[in-house]
């Protein structure tokens, strides 16, 4: 689907029903997306993968959650489906109990792309460009992303080829987005434009790093910073030692991100010299190497969630002042970053978005 089209029928709301996902009476959504199973011991959810599993049937489907899977779930630009799914049997049960009860959702990305080009009849899944989640409030539209990239929509079976021909038999990973911060910066400012000119939410994935309310974790670092400047002047006792203490370690974490990324590209922001909109999130990826991230939404507030395993999480989840709940007799435990409510999300994006310009 070319980028044009894919973004008129999302403006113009034509949609065959089943695209669309009604919870604004009520329902629950986990949305993940960039699992990129292959082969078990040779890709990237190996070693979150006996967590996914277990978090994805222990808690989310006996909880009553609905499953959106938002791409590149399958990692077929590398590995053939029938050598994936008998590797990943234990996965393919639970996507299966959910699609038993009319719970799952599954949406095309550039990596597992075959599936609507080559609509292989044994798979047991329909499989969508886009989800419009009803929340009653403020529409969301979930969708990979791939589509903003024009190499993507253009080439993606000439950089399948590469992938599989020449990337992979010498262990080299993937041509992606993820890795280039400019690349990354690209997909999520087309994705917050449309958002802001629509007045609705983006959900997506690609680029594998997490956002909420339009914000990186390197912006929500600096606004966090800010905030505990202003709480400090009135605090006391243990709270002035706990506020010097998130400081320091938020400065710390500030300059890891700070020599990881590009200087240029954090100068940029995705939303100029305006007010950030939080019409954007992303819900990063599960390939992390001390735990995955997902995207929780209701009829009344979204959050960004962490998973990880006990002693196995980055510091600044067990440092700060998270809510942090654990799988009975399991080391998995769920962290959540950000939350907040969709009508307070809703206001700022009609206060500050083209409504009200």
């Amino acid at each position: 689907m070319s980028e044009r089209l894919f973004f008129s029928r999302l403006a113009e709301e034509e949609f065959p029903e089943s695209s669309v996902l009604d919870i604004s009476k009520s329902g629950k959504v986990l949305i993940i997306s960039d699992l990129h199973m292959g082969t078990g011991s040779r890709d990237d959810l190996y070693h979150n993968g006996e967590m996914l599993t277990c978090l994805l049937e222990e808690y989310y489907f006996v909880n009553g959650w609905i499953l959106v899977l938002n791409g590149d779930i399958e990692e077929l630009q590398r590995f053939s489906l029938d050598y994936i799914r008998e590797k990943w049997a234990g996965l393919y049960r639970v996507f299966n109990l959910f699609a038993a009860e009319n719970r799952l959702y599954k949406i095309v990305g550039n990596h597992d792309e075959q599936l609507i080009l080559r609509k292989n009849p044994s798979y047991p899944y329909q499989i969508h460009n886009v989800i419009k989640i009803e929340t009653g409030i403020v529409p969301a539209y979930v969708y990979h992303g791939h589509q903003l990239s024009a190499i993507y929509v253009r080439f993606n079976r000439f950089l399948g080829i590469i992938i599989r021909y020449l990337l992979t038999p010498f262990g080299i990973k993937n041509i992606t987005d993820s890795r280039n911060p400019h690349k990354r910066f690209h997909v999520e400012k087309k994705a917050y434009a449309f958002s802001l000119k629509n007045n609705c939410l983006s959900i997506i994935g690609h680029t594998h790093r997490a956002l909420f309310e339009s914000l990186g974790r390197f912006d929500y670092i600096k606004f966090e910073i800010e905030r505990l400047c202003q709480s400090y002047p009135a605090s006391k006792g243990e709270d002035r030692s706990r506020i010097e203490n998130e400081v320091t370690a938020l400065r710390k974490e500030l300059g890891k991100l700070k020599r990881k990324e590009r200087r240029d590209v954090l100068r940029q922001s995705l939303y100029g010299d305006e007010l950030p909109v939080p019409c954007l999130f992303n819900s990063g990826c599960t390939l992390g190497k001390k735990g995955l991230t997902a995207i929780e939404m209701t009829n009344e507030d979204i959050a960004l969630v962490y998973w990880f395993t006990e002693g196995k999480s980055k510091k600044f989840v067990t440092r700060g002042g998270y809510e942090i709940v654990g799988i009975p007799g399991r080391p998995y435990h769920r962290a959540v970053l950000n939350q907040n409510r969709l009508d307070y999300i809703n206001a700022r994006i009609r206060l500050l978005g083209n409504q009200g310009a």
